[in-house]
């Protein structure tokens, strides 16, 4: 039988497991180079993860199971309008989750902007960063205290507010359909029902200097934040974005080609981003990983 990466990766991984999500995050750093989401293994892994993460959390007890290299987990049952908490684990995130394990001795001090009920947060702590989250939803953010106090997160600095280019106060847009869509007013052109509430918010430039990784997902307002930093900023800091919009894409990639600043995209298989065709413009492409390093870290 022909050695293809993901054979490769699969006898080396079931040597020290015999969970299936186990062997999933264990070895998704192996098979970096068909992360794509349009890639067969990507279609592959992304299927049979579905089927594990079902089987595993789609109850609302607050029972521990099993996750990986992470310990045990408890994470119960939650709907969100069209998405629920089963969403939360998607390949792209396990993708995500598998880079914060594998760089666990790489990053100490650690940003969640858009931290919804706390997954990331959590596996986060787990690796053993220090993590401050930021979640400005009032349903979710008493989630996200739940499901922390569930999982002895000590370590997890929780903040109901959004992230901005200022601190102050802004108005907030919950999409009632898909609260995991809400966000800052003018960020995105929503429909369905919706509910407006003022949030405070804190200024991205006075969190950044104190970290050294950020994880942002804040519904179109990413292209605000990554336009006011410096280059001076990315010396010591490191970020994994979601970009939503070919408007957004275009104004990220202008801006770090400008500062000299680096990305790498999962839809090229995490390499250099050096055309703007190469950024993604939706969740459906995967994430950005933005660095002044020359590749994207995958190996301890």
């Amino acid at each position: 039988m022909q050695n293809t990466p993901l054979k490769i990766a699969n006898e080396n991984i079931m040597q020290n497991t015999s969970n299936i999500l186990d062997a999933i995050i264990f070895g998704l750093p192996t098979i970096k180079d068909h992360h794509c989401t349009t890639s067969a293994p990507y279609a592959l892994l992304k299927h049979i993860a579905r089927h594990e993460i079902t089987s595993l959390f789609s109850s609302s007890d607050t029972e521990a199971k099993s996750f990986g290299p992470f310990g045990t987990l408890a994470f119960p049952y939650h709907k969100m309008g069209a998405i629920d908490s089963l969403d939360l684990f998607g390949l792209d995130e396990l993708i995500i989750f598998s880079f914060y394990w594998i760089n666990r001795n790489r990053y100490r001090r650690v940003l969640d902007i858009g931290g919804n009920i706390g997954l990331h947060s959590i596996v986060m702590s787990r690796c053993g960063y220090e993590v401050k989250v930021f979640e400005p939803d009032y349903i979710h953010f008493k989630k996200l205290i739940e499901n922390l106090s569930l999982n002895k997160s000590t370590n997890v600095n929780p903040i109901q507010a959004a992230v901005s280019t200022k601190t102050g106060t802004a108005e907030f847009v919950r999409v009632l359909g898909n609260t995991t869509s809400s966000h800052l007013e003018g960020c995105k052109n929503p429909y369905g029902d919706l509910e407006k509430i003022t949030v405070n918010i804190e200024s991205f430039k006075d969190l950044i200097h104190s970290v050294d990784l950020i994880k942002m997902d804040v519904e179109g307002h990413e292209k605000d934040l990554i336009l006011s930093t410096t280059a001076e900023d990315w010396s010591h800091l490191d970020a994994i974005i979601e970009v939503g919009s070919k408007e957004n894409a275009k104004a990220i990639f202008d801006h770090l080609q400008k500062i000299h600043v680096n990305a790498f995209a999962q839809k090229k298989n995490w390499a250099k981003v050096s055309f703007l065709e190469d950024m993604p413009i939706s969740h459906k492409d995967g994430s950005l990983f933005i660095s002044t390093k020359n590749e994207m870290p995958w190996s301890a």
